[in-house]
């Protein structure tokens, strides 16, 4: 693999693990300060809550027998991997997708610790409004929406380079 890319991927890769360090940080912290399902208020609409997911997304999978803990680390890692050698393979003016593509993997590694270490995922962030929650989540679950979100807008208005203006891919 020639030097280029390495320093490319070397250059990003800090930020995955600025997420893992961060989410594993925070989820524990909320073990250590929340009581399961407990609700702590913050602002009108966001409550801390400790919850345990042993599924994905919305708890899909989570009601079966134990299975699904190996396979979404499986899924994960396989992800993981192939982020990393599209992170690789990037040009050094693509910023914005290797920024997604970082926040992705570290978002999902921190998952993945979860899932090996404790066979779930510590959510404990609550969205709200008056009786409507959303399911709870983490750093790791935000950082994985930020990603898709940088690379959806990169998918949409693609080739912005360095000065702003649309460039050929």
């Amino acid at each position: 693999m020639p030097d280029r890319y390495i320093d490319i991927m070397l250059r990003w890769l800090w930020l995955s693990l600025f997420v893992l360090v961060l989410d594993q940080a925070t989820k524990q912290l909320a073990e250590a300060s929340l009581l399961v399902f407990e609700r702590v208020p913050l602002l009108p609409f966001l409550n801390l809550t400790l919850a345990y997911n042993e599924g994905a997304a919305f708890s899909f999978l989570s009601d079966q027998g134990g299975w699904q803990r190996w396979f979404f680390v499986a899924l994960a890692a396989g992800v993981t991997l192939l982020l990393i050698n599209w992170l690789r393979r990037l040009r050094p003016d693509e910023r914005q997708l290797a920024i997604a593509l970082s926040l992705i993997i570290g978002g999902a590694l921190g998952n993945v610790s979860d899932r090996l270490l404790f066979g779930h995922v510590i959510d404990f962030i609550d969205l709200h409004y008056a009786d409507w929650h959303w399911p709870a989540f983490n750093l790791a679950d935000s950082a994985i929406f930020i990603g898709v979100f940088l690379i959806l807008l990169d998918a949409f208005f693609p080739g912005r380079g360095e000065s702003g203006e649309s460039e050929e891919r």
